[in-house]
């Protein structure tokens, strides 16, 4: 009952969808879920191709629903050690073996400490142009300039309206950025937030330490992301020099048998983007699999046995 093929960790969309792609595979797979989606604060997902505006549980419990067709098993726990070999220790006791382990962990927003900004996360406090810019069009805006990541951001929000203003609070703006900011349209305003203004469970806009108070619809803010990977550290994959682990175009680790896929290596995946990475894993790991099986059967083969 303990022994898969592969067991994945995470149950996310990079997770689930390479565990449909190996359940269909016939391969005997598990899928540990802590249930901690990094998109659970938002009421909607955009740019996913059939699923545009579908809110973000519903799209798990699809998946979730899709990969038990294929007699995949779905365990409700944590992950607290992988050892060599590929012995897979869960917070509640179970002890799972492995032939291969794909790690689906994501990554986790570290929000600046500004009052109201985590309490609005995911409603009209908002991280990605691309998932939410459409929904907040034409409408006044601010980025808050608490990450260099910020002044693009900016730049981009411009797309969607031309009410855009870039709060510097306490990043050292360069000049050529302060520059390329106002030639496009986005006024930089000085001085230190405060707060967030809210009022009847409403987004009403920014207050600086001075007094001031700014009307804003919506507010865009650039986290720190910093990935879910002890796993994987724990395993002793590489990293690059940003501190993220190393993998190939399939997800494969610098580690035999040890694959990744979605934010746990790319900040920068959406949901549709880290679906992708998982069934270009999945796929991955089956034919490293079917390499093995035939170099199994090959030596009973030599020894006189019978081929699989």
């Amino acid at each position: 009952m303990n022994r898969h093929d592969v067991v994945i960790v995470g149950a996310g969309a990079a997770g689930l969808n390479a565990a449909l792609l190996l359940g269909r595979a016939r391969r005997k797979v598990a899928v540990i879920d802590a249930g901690e989606p990094r998109n659970a604060p938002a009421e909607h997902m955009h740019g996913f191709l059939s699923r545009d505006g579908l809110p973000p549980a519903e799209l798990l419990e699809l998946g979730r629903a899709e990969i038990a067709r294929y007699g995949v098993r779905l365990v409700r726990s944590r992950v607290e050690r992988i050892d060599h070999g590929f012995t897979v220790r869960l917070a509640d006791g179970q002890v799972l073996d492995a032939r291969r382990i794909l790690v689906a962990t994501g990554l986790r927003d570290e929000l600046p400490a500004i009052p109201g900004i985590r309490e609005r996360w995911g409603r009209d406090v908002l991280h990605c142009p691309y998932c939410h810019g459409y929904e907040v069009r034409d409408r006044p805006l601010a980025v808050l300039g608490t990450h260099p990541g910020a002044v693009h951001q900016a730049l981009l929000l411009r797309q969607w309206s031309d009410d855009v203003l870039f709060l510097r609070h306490a990043l050292d703006l360069a000049p050529e950025d302060r520059e390329r900011l106002e030639c496009h349209g986005v006024r930089v305003v000085e001085g230190t937030i405060a707060r967030l203004a809210v009022e009847d469970d409403r987004l009403r806009g920014v207050e600086l330490a001075d007094g001031r108070a700014i009307p804003r619809a919506a507010v865009f803010v650039f986290p720190r992301m910093v990935p879910h990977d002890e796993l994987l550290t724990g395993l002793g994959c590489a990293r690059d020099e940003g501190g993220w682990a190393v993998t190939d175009r399939t997800g494969r680790t610098s580690v035999p048998g040890v694959w990744a896929a979605g934010n746990v290596v790319d900040p920068r995946a959406q949901v549709v983007t880290a679906a992708g990475m998982g069934s270009a894993a999945a796929i991955a790991v089956n034919g490293d699999l079917v390499e093995e099986d035939v170099r199994r059967s090959a030596e009973r083969h030599a020894l006189g046995g019978e081929s699989r």
